[in-house]
This record gives structure tokens, C-alpha cells and sequence, in this order.
């Protein structure tokens, strides 16, 4: 047990340097986009399933509340928390539209939309990386594996060099907590 524990471990840190190594420039744009839509006054929509779902509300709560230290509310919402809202969509229009619709009603032009999948493949996050591109919002999607349609449908795409999903979801909540902080520095003194 010591060992698959060690190796597990080892994996996550793997995952992480090839990040350091690789994707430092995407974790910028991901961040300057973040920070630039929240100074112009705009939110920031998460969205995504399973554990996706979970770090949208994990992140959302971030910015809402606070990372390191008390300051002003910064404006974020996960699509994920709503079960009547999501229970009726799907229910009446499919599965597929519960973050296209949402985004149809709460977004606006200058707001960022970033879709979490780990794969890639999750229809509902895509189709609401493009409903948010049709209404002219930045969209960031965070995926692992090959990507999937989310990494060709997103404006910016950040594919976690992983195919496990364990790891991969590691390292979204690593980016995301980077993000928070390099936002909350920029915009709250």
C-alpha cells in the first residue's frame, strides 16, 4: 500500500511539472481574461459535472468569497447549483441544454465562460461553451485526455497532459486556485 500510495503521489507531481513546464502561458491568458472581464465589471461562469461541477462551486466560491484575504466580492456563479433549474431543463429540453440555457439567460457580453470536463467530451459543456461564444463571452474550457470538442470549441484550452482522471482533476483545481489569487492580487489592494 505504501508504494501505490508513493506512486500515486509521484503521478500528481508529474502531472504538475509537465504544467510548470508546458502550459505557463496558457495559465497566463486564462488569467488575464479572468482578470480583465471582472475589472470591466463582468462575472465569471463555471461550469462542468461530477467532479467538474464540484470546482465550479469550489472555484465560484473563491472569487465570491475570498482566497487569501478578505476584500471585495468578485463576481463568479457555478451552473451547477440550481436542481430546479437543472432538474427542469433537463427534464423538459434534454440533458445537453442545462449550461446553454443558463448561460442564455445570466450571460452577457464581457463575461468569461470556462466549461471543466475531463475528457473533453461532455456534450452539456460544450454546448454551452458554444451557446456562451454565440453571445460573444470569452470562453475557457479545462479538459485532460485529448482534449475532446472542448478544446476546439473553447476560445482558450488548457489539456492537462494526463489521461486519469484523478490527475487531471488535481491539476484544474491547481489552475484555478492560481487564477483566484493572480485575480485577487490584480484587482483587490
Amino acid at each position: 500500500m505504501r508504494d501505490k500510495i508513493k506512486d500515486k503521489i509521484l503521478e500528481s507531481i508529474q502531472v504538475k511539472e509537465e504544467l510548470m513546464r508546458t502550459y505557463i502561458g496558457q495559465i497566463i491568458q486564462i488569467a488575464n481574461h479572468v482578470i480583465e472581464c471582472l475589472r470591466k465589471g463582468g462575472k465569471i461562469i463555471f461550469f462542468g459535472n461530477g467532479g467538474s461541477a464540484a470546482d465550479s462551486q469550489h472555484l465560484s466560491a473563491e472569487l465570491v468569497g475570498r482566497f487569501k484575504r478578505d476584500r471585495r466580492a468578485l463576481a463568479a456563479v457555478a451552473l451547477t447549483t440550481d436542481t430546479s433549474i437543472l432538474t427542469s431543463l433537463a427534464n423538459d429540453y434534454g440533458y445537453e441544454v442545462i449550461f446553454a440555457k443558463q448561460i442564455e439567460a445570466l450571460g452577457n457580453k464581457g463575461d468569461v465562460a470556462v466549461g471543466i470536463s475531463t475528457s473533453g467530451k461532455a456534450k452539456n459543456v460544450i454546448m454551452g461553451i458554444k451557446q456562451a461564444k454565440d453571445m460573444n463571452l470569452k470562453t475557457i474550457g479545462l479538459t485532460g485526455m485529448d482534449g475532446g470538442m472542448l478544446a476546439k470549441v473553447a476560445d482558450v484550452a488548457l489539456v492537462v497532459p494526463s489521461k486519469g482522471t484523478a490527475r487531471i482533476q488535481e491539476a484544474h483545481i491547481t489552475i484555478g486556485h492560481i487564477i483566484c489569487e493572480l485575480a485577487e492580487e490584480a484587482l483587490c489592494e
